[in-house]
Formats: C-alpha cells, structure tokens, sequence
C-alpha cells in the first residue's frame, strides 16, 4: 500500500497553486498517494487547471473550512482554527489515516501543530528541524534549524542523536561524524550550554568529533552539526543569503567583462546550474521536523511545485525508512540527567 501523505494545500506564498501542482506531479510521476487538505473549491479548481480535466489517480481531497495565515500567532490559531487545513493535516497522521504532513506555511503554527495535535516522539524532549547544507562530498545535516531558541544541555544530545539517524538512514553515511557548533574547538570554549552539552556527547556514546566552528560547517569535516536553534536559524539564513550575494555578483562581474570572459560564462552554465541546484531550497523541497510522533515535513513559504513534490518525496523515504523507530531505539539507550543547567522559554 503506497504511503499517504496529508498535504496542507492553503499553506505557504503560492498556495494553493503551487501546493496542488507540486502534489500532483509527486502523484503522477511518483505513485505517491496524496490527501490534499484544504478548501475543496479552490483545489478542485486547481487540479482542473493542472489536469485540463484529465482523470487524477492517487489524490484525495479533504475539506477543510479555514486556513492559518503566516502573520497570526502560532500556538493561538493551532488552537483556535480547529478546522484549519495544517490542523486537519496534522490530526489526519495522529488518527494514522496519513503517514506523514506536509505544509508550506507558518513554521511556528507548523511546530504547534506537531507538538499540539500530532504529540512528540516517546522519549524525545524537544523535536528540532534539520537543516541539509552542501559541500564538496556531499551533505551535513545540521540541527536545530530553528524549532527551539532556548536549549538545555540533553537537548542538543538528543538533537545529535536523531541528526545521527537522519544522516544515516537519509544518506547512507555510516557512523556520521557529530560536531557541536562553537566558538573554538578546545574544551572550556563557548557557553555554559556548550561547555556542558560538550561533557555530554563525549559520554553519550555517539561518533562525536568534539567542538567545532563556524568555518567547518560547510567543510565535509563532520557530517552532523548541532546546535541550538537560534544560532542555527541565523546559520541557515546567512548561508541562503550569502548563496544569493554570490550568484548575484557572479552575475554582476559578468556582465562588466569583455567577450571572451562572456563566452567562458556560457561554457561554465553546466557547472554553476549544477552548484545552483545543490544550493537551492527546492532541491530539498522540505526541513523534516525530527522527534515527532510521525513525520511532519515543513516546507519554505515561497517553495515552488518543484519543491512540493521533492519534500514529498522526503516524506516517503522517511517513513519507508521507520526513521521514528530507530530515533526511539537510539534514545532509550542515552542515560541523561532529569535536569538542566539552563532553564527554557518553552515547555520541555
């Protein structure tokens, strides 16, 4: 039986458009099996401009009467937008009709969502968002990309933990190299977190590396980085700009040189289509959001059908995979402390 995956198709910039598209190429080409949840109206309309009224297999609709904007408080609208597309998704994998959700819009509502409605992972303390970032082997995995601003020490060896798995069972990388994300390699660095989440991952039996800095992350050094959200999220939108900032001044120089310069431009566009490929969101089409109890894929606001049916794909493998169980196995064996040094701003 294919997986079925809930997409909310009202979330994100281009919904419904772009959501419905993307959900029907993974459909079409991928033999996913879709519940599209959302305004049925709107999506019927989208699927007839998609299939020119062309039969559409393996897609099923689910109404839903009310959407959650990218401007509305997210614990608030989880809460009080019960018929909300991202609401009904996430109850559609809680109740087990869906495998997993997918949803393009307002990362904070898709995090209440996952917490509220879908519930966490037994054993898991704080689900966190990987983030993928390229180098020149392959892929590190970094976590947290921005679910938790405020961490305690066990957080970020649970972090490291399902970043283990992930990089494992996602891409093929046995025992993945573990770093914690710092401001200088030697012990006694960084902050009362760090110094204490360091002590931690060197007891926790993991493949970990010890600390390392900004410069290593995109360097192939380790295959797994963690840290908290809050850095983690300005790490991960420094990088998207500083991809922007490259292209546009690779762009920029280009058009300031002479032909010959020109002419070795259009020899190299396989080379920078193929780097701009690996940079871009849509290559990965969504962030998963580890330590939930299934799988719940969040996905850029702006992503294109491209990255719709890419994070489906991303969906599938993970549950194909019994990712979750393996997240559970790993953590039932870490002997953590019940406390932390550092309080949290949100519930643990």
């Amino acid at each position: 039986m294919p997986t079925r995956i809930a997409v909310d198709a009202m979330g994100g910039d281009r919904a419904p458009q772009a959501v419905v598209e993307g959900a029907l190429e993974a459909a079409r080409e991928d033999g996913a099996e879709i519940i599209l949840v959302g305004d049925r109206s709107a999506i019927e309309a989208e699927i007839a401009r998609v299939t020119r009224g062309r039969p559409v297999e393996g897609v099923i609709i689910q109404h839903a009467s009310e959407k959650i904007e990218m401007g509305e408080s997210p614990a608030a609208a989880v809460k009080a937008k019960k018929d909300s597309s991202l609401v009904v998704a996430a109850r559609l994998v809680r109740e087990k009709q869906a495998a997993a959700v997918l949803s393009m819009g307002n990362t904070g509502a898709c995090l209440a969502a996952a917490l509220l409605v879908v519930g966490r992972l037994e054993g898991v303390q704080r689900p966190a968002i990987v983030v993928q970032l390229p180098h020149q082997e392959g892929m590190t995995t970094l976590l947290d990309g921005g679910a938790n601003v405020d961490c305690r020490p066990q957080h970020l060896v649970q972090f490291a933990v399902m970043g283990e798995v992930y990089a494992e069972l996602i891409h093929g990388v046995r025992s993945p190299r573990i770093g914690l994300l710092n401001v200088g390699e030697e012990d006694g660095k960084g902050t009362e977190l760090t110094q204490e989440a360091h002590t931690l991952l060197r007891q926790a039996g993991l493949n970990y590396v010890g600390n390392i800095e900004g410069g290593d992350v995109l360097s192939g050094r380790v295959d797994v980085v963690v840290c908290d959200g809050f850095v983690g999220n300005i790490l991960l939108k420094f990088a998207e700009g500083v991809a922007v900032a490259v292209r546009e001044m690779l762009r920029g120089a280009y058009r300031k040189s002479g032909l010959i310069v020109n002419f070795g431009g259009v020899l190299s566009g396989p080379v920078f289509r193929a780097i701009k490929d690996r940079m871009d969101p849509a290559y990965y089409g969504g962030a998963p959001l580890l330590g939930v109890n299934g799988t719940f894929i969040v996905g850029h606001g702006s992503s294109s059908p491209r990255a719709v049916r890419n994070a489906i794909s991303v969906a599938r493998r993970f549950v194909d995979l019994k990712a979750n169980a393996l997240i559970r196995e790993r953590l039932s064996t870490l002997a953590l402390p019940k406390g932390g040094a550092r309080s949290s701003g949100a519930g643990a």
